[in-house]
């Protein structure tokens, strides 16, 4: 296992992905941030905490559960665990910053989007990610992303909120 980020590191890619986006949404009269279940959340929450500090305005907020979205539902998982969808804001209309913590293949991407559209039409889908570790299955890139690791498509990424770091840890050879 690898230490990639320290909280140090993951506070200032916060500060920087904030930036970045307070940039890129600030023509756009109406948008969300929209954090996809787990390790989105959490980064959603620090973005719109940090946009608020810059800005004095805090952007709206919802999460997506992808659960039944996923296209291996019924053959790589066990017992699907459900969580909650919150989407307290109109959806048609709006714009939509999904945001995860590691994009890999793009398939919770996609399954986010179809959950996003079974609420509404929104104006467009971005989307704002912690780690681009590559890997790509489908044709999904990252709007805005704080940092892209080089891995083995068997290694694991994983942001630790707790702790505050991200790892990379290879596969067992």
């Amino acid at each position: 296992m690898s230490v990639v980020w320290t909280q140090t590191q993951l506070d200032a890619g916060i500060v920087t992905l904030a930036t970045k986006l307070v940039v890129m949404m600030q023509d756009v009269p109406r948008w969300a941030l929209v954090g996809i279940r787990d390790g989105g959340v959490p980064l959603a929450d620090a973005l719109a905490h940090e946009v608020e500090r810059q800005t004095g305005t805090r952007p709206a907020r919802g999460d997506v559960d992808i659960t039944l979205y996923r296209d291996d539902l019924y053959t790589g998982l066990e017992k699907p665990v459900l969580g909650d969808t919150d989407l307290p804001f109109a959806v048609s209309g709006c714009g939509i910053v999904l945001v995860d913590d590691v994009l890999f293949t793009g398939r919770t991407v996609r399954a986010a989007m179809g959950e996003v559209w079974d609420f509404g039409r929104p104006d467009f889908i971005r989307l704002v990610v912690l780690v681009d570790r590559g890997h790509r299955e489908l044709p999904v890139a990252a709007d805005l992303a704080a940092l892209a690791v080089d891995t083995r498509k068997s290694d694991r990424v994983t942001v630790d909120w707790d702790k505050g770091e991200v790892r990379v840890e290879a596969a067992a050879s």
